[in-house]
């Protein structure tokens, strides 16, 4: 798809697309003088209302060809809000199938929400389907024209965040025979080279040498072998704030010995979530010349079985010292997320810290698929990314840490358990990655129910949903 920015409807196109508030539908006599009569007629015939997402199609002969005019209901503009905008244009526009189009969106404000919602709704994960090819080749084909309020720095960020997000959807829809550690660390070079930041992939050796006992136990039986990730953008060499994205690499997930019921297997190769959702946000941090400076690290590996697989009752080590009693194979994120989260903090000298993570199926019975989980030890923080959810149009939800909860992780006979019982599981599971944070400002985030979809709603498509690429990249931006 190709956006072009326009001043005046003058061209032909093959349809257009108004998107009208209620109150300004007298914006129809400015683009199209000769013809208001008539579409007026229409739209009291067809008792057209302008309500949010109502939808009327008048066909036009506009220089000597004849145009599909669909205008497109926002309601009031006084009950509007930036969810249910991003629907209307997203629905209005999917599915297109001409190759030159319009779209006049000057009731809304904000422009770049506009070029997005356009832009979001090519995408569609079907390479493996037979008429894929040539469906994507009709897509490239496609001429957006854009009347709005819009500069063309705010497009050309529209069309990187839109880069971003798909880069972290396709990782996640990729199967696990397709992306497993090797093929994401692949991935994560194309992607610094495509957009301009570094990657160092360290190999099985190197995790030993640096002491991941954790992280190395959840891949013990695995067939692929795990893979460090530690991906660094500076935007801003003379600054010593480096803010830390820590994404949960695990490419497919069974539960270990713990295992997952069949039924809740096939949707696993989406565990790796998180790690999807570093890599599309540093390329957007990266392309668009950030003066911050991110280190974005992904412990890679599966969650398998076999003879060598860890046991719910094994004592294990991390790299920050502490011991481990596994209760649940199945709680193994968290235990890769402790390793890579201290060798953040402590190799890497971040000084402010994110974990994003697939986690916990406590955190869809709290919050369902549309709304991700929070916890924080830094108030200040925590409103710095709240901000940034807002920006980007992703919901967040703070759930509480208070210290009674810290002690449902208490083992007798170690310094930690890796389940804290069958209550407040999306909390314990955060607070068991915050005894590895220290005093640095930290916010963690369960995506578990809101990185993937069943099905298609609001602006989203079936599977990967790229969420919280947006609200990282506007965290850094901020």
């Amino acid at each position: 798809m190709i956006i072009n920015l326009i001043s005046k409807i003058g061209e032909k196109y093959d349809e257009i697309y108004f998107f009208l508030y209620k109150e300004e539908k007298m914006l129809i006599n400015k683009h199209f003088e000769k013809h208001v009569d008539f579409i007026n007629k229409v739209i009291e015939k067809k008792d057209f209302k302008f309500k949010n997402g109502e939808k009327l199609s008048i066909v036009l002969e506009e220089n000597n060809s004849l145009v599909e005019l669909n205008i497109i209901g926002l309601g009031k503009k006084e009950k509007s809000d930036n969810f249910t905008l991003r629907t209307n244009i997203f629905k209005g526009v999917e599915g297109i199938k001409n190759k030159k189009i319009a779209v006049i969106s000057e009731s809304i404000e904000n422009g770049k929400l506009v070029a997005e919602s356009i832009l979001f709704s090519e995408y569609k994960f079907d390479k493996y389907k037979e008429k894929s090819k040539e469906e994507k080749n009709n897509l490239d084909e496609l001429e957006v024209s854009l009347l709005g309020n819009i500069s063309l720095e705010e497009l050309n960020e529209a069309i990187s965040i839109r880069d971003g997000v798909f880069l972290a959807r396709n990782l996640v829809n990729e199967p696990a025979n397709v992306i497993y550690p090797e093929t994401l660390a692949i991935e994560a070079v194309k992607a610094s080279e495509k957009y301009g930041f570094t990657v160092d992939v360290y190999d099985e050796e190197k995790i030993k040498e640096l002491g991941m006992e954790a992280f190395l136990a959840v891949s013990r039986a695995a067939y692929y072998r795990p893979k460090l990730i530690v991906m660094k953008y500076l935007g801003d060499p003379t600054s010593s704030e480096l803010t830390g994205l820590v994404g949960k690499g695990l490419t497919y997930d069974t539960g270990g010995l713990s295992l997952k019921p069949s039924t809740s297997m096939d949707t696993m190769k989406s565990d790796m979530g998180g790690a999807a959702t570093v890599i599309g946000a540093l390329s957007i941090i990266a392309s668009q010349k950030i003066k911050k400076n991110v280190v974005a690290v992904i412990a890679a590996c599966e969650n398998s079985i076999g003879g060598n697989a860890y046991r719910p009752g094994d004592i294990i080590g991390t790299m920050q010292g502490k011991t481990i009693e596994v209760l649940n194979t199945d709680a193994e994120g968290r235990l890769t997320l402790v390793d890579a989260v201290h060798y953040t903090i402590n190799n890497e000298k971040a000084t402010k810290i994110v974990d994003i993570a697939t986690l916990t199926g406590a955190a869809l019975v709290a919050l369902g698929t549309t709304t991700t989980a929070a916890i924080s030890n830094n108030d200040e923080f925590y409103k710095m990314v709240e901000e940034a959810a807002n920006l980007s149009d992703e919901r967040l939800w703070r759930l509480p840490n208070f210290p009674e909860y810290g002690k449902l992780l208490e083992s007798k006979i170690a310094d930690l358990k890796n389940i804290g019982g069958k209550y407040a599981g999306t909390i314990t599971a955060g607070m068991f990655i915050e005894k590895f944070v220290g005093k640095i400002p930290w916010v963690h985030l369960d995506i578990a129910g809101t990185s993937w979809t069943d099905a298609p709603y609001d602006f989203y498509t079936y599977g990967g949903t790229g969420q919280i690429v947006k609200t990282l990249y506007n965290l850094i931006k901020l």
